[in-house]
């Protein structure tokens, strides 16, 4: 078989947990053959609805508005949800397998015999956005940079890799990569997917009435197995509850992150008040020219690399000084607007958006991704400067 089977009674029901590799035909054959034989009274699986979406609709992303996108700062988690999706078509490619596929047939199966069935993961994009909500800037730059490089690489993989990924979720294994590159938000990425799985699947167990659902399959990545095993036991002896409501909450900056917005600005406002004050107005006007020229120069250095448009260009040499100086705006959200608007997205941009981002030369032709590609960097070119700058106005404060 291509995963574990494990068999646990709850309060006298039997659960039958089917630990899967997500990438194996074996999977899906194995899972169909289970739910017909075991008849199960109900069936839950690992997918929470907007990726069960995106594996039977073909038009998830003819829905995209990308200028809400940017209005509403959302263009950093487009981008992870845009390298997912990569990742798990270069999966597909390669496997000849498409990743999540035996869920597909679990729920496909259920219906066809008329068994009732539930959806038990979390929103992909809720655990993405309590993952990024621990991550500073920084952090994001870094862990976009990696993704982006091994969802775009041309390296093919060997057959042992391929063994490797058959052994565990196509989700699971960019979440482990996600957890060893931020260590401090491995308990969003993997912890509490099993607490979350484990608490939908027990819920759905005992919201049908008394006795209505005796015998239960469980269809899960075959990693979340033993972690799930230990929670379902703590709930059956009352030592955990389900209810899972703050691990759906988008939790809020804390209170140094939120400080690190307002203080970025301050310090940089208060080195050239003190310029001004200390050395004179040559001093204060030299370090506002410097700021102006390399903030806004390596914002829009980003945006050409990009590919921008002339005015996406434009907008990112002139925004970057002075969206640098406030904490609720960047840079990237105003040359990302500009880009999507004056290159506006074509049907055919949504329709091959799929296909375009599995490689470079794709994601430069599509103009969705290449407004995203303005966005990230143009913000990473105005941080680089703003973090080149402070030090730099800092020493020329000192020796004037």
């Amino acid at each position: 078989m291509s995963g574990n089977i494990e068999t646990i009674i709850l309060d006298g029901r039997e659960l039958k947990l089917v630990g899967t590799a997500h990438v194996s035909r074996e999977s899906i054959d194995e899972v169909r053959k289970i739910i017909s034989e075991e008849k199960p009274d109900m069936v839950c699986v690992e997918l929470d609805q907007g990726r069960y979406n995106s594996i039977t609709q073909n038009d998830n992303w003819e829905k995209l508005d990308l200028s809400k996108v940017f209005k509403e700062g959302k263009g950093f988690l487009l981008i992870a949800n845009l390298v997912l999706a990569s990742f798990q078509r270069r999966l597909g490619n390669e496997l000849g397998v498409k990743p999540g596929e035996e869920m597909k047939t679990a729920v496909e199966t259920a219906r066809e015999m008329g068994i009732p069935y539930s959806l038990c993961d979390r929103e992909v994009h809720t655990t993405l956005r309590r993952a990024w909500a621990r991550c500073g800037f920084w952090s994001k730059i870094k862990l976009l940079a990696s993704l982006l490089a091994s969802a775009f690489t041309t390296e093919k993989l060997d057959e042992k890799e391929i063994e490797n990924l058959k052994n565990r979720s196509e989700l699971d294994g960019m979440m482990n990569e996600l957890a060893s590159y931020l260590p401090a938000v491995k308990a969003v990425l993997i912890d509490e997917r099993d607490f979350y799985l484990a608490a939908k699947i027990w819920s759905s167990i005992f919201k049908e009435q008394e006795g209505a659902a005796k015998k239960i399959v469980a269809v899960v990545g075959a990693g979340h197995m033993q972690g799930m095993i230990s929670h379902l036991e703590k709930l059956s002896r009352g030592e955990q509850t389900s209810d899972v409501s703050e691990l759906d909450v988008i939790p809020k900056p804390g209170f140094f992150s939120g400080l690190l917005r307002f203080l970025i600005p301050a310090v940089i406002i208060g080195l050239i008040a003190s310029g001004f004050i200390t050395a004179g107005a040559d001093m204060g006007i030299s370090m506002i020219r410097e700021w102006i020229l390399w903030n806004g120069s390596l914002a829009a250095i980003g945006a050409i690399i990009a590919l921008g448009h002339p005015l996406a260009v434009l907008v990112s040499f002139l925004g970057a000084p002075l969206t640098t100086l406030t904490p609720f705006i960047g840079v990237g959200i105003l040359s990302g607007l500009v880009q999507a608007t004056f290159s506006k997205p074509r049907v055919s941009d949504v329709q091959n958006l799929t296909e375009d981002i599995a490689g470079i030369k794709g994601v430069y032709r599509n103009r969705i991704t290449r407004a995203l590609l303005v966005f990230f960097f143009s913000s990473l070119g105005s941080s680089i400067a703003t973090f080149i700058l402070i030090p730099l106005m800092g020493k020329l404060l000192a020796g004037g």
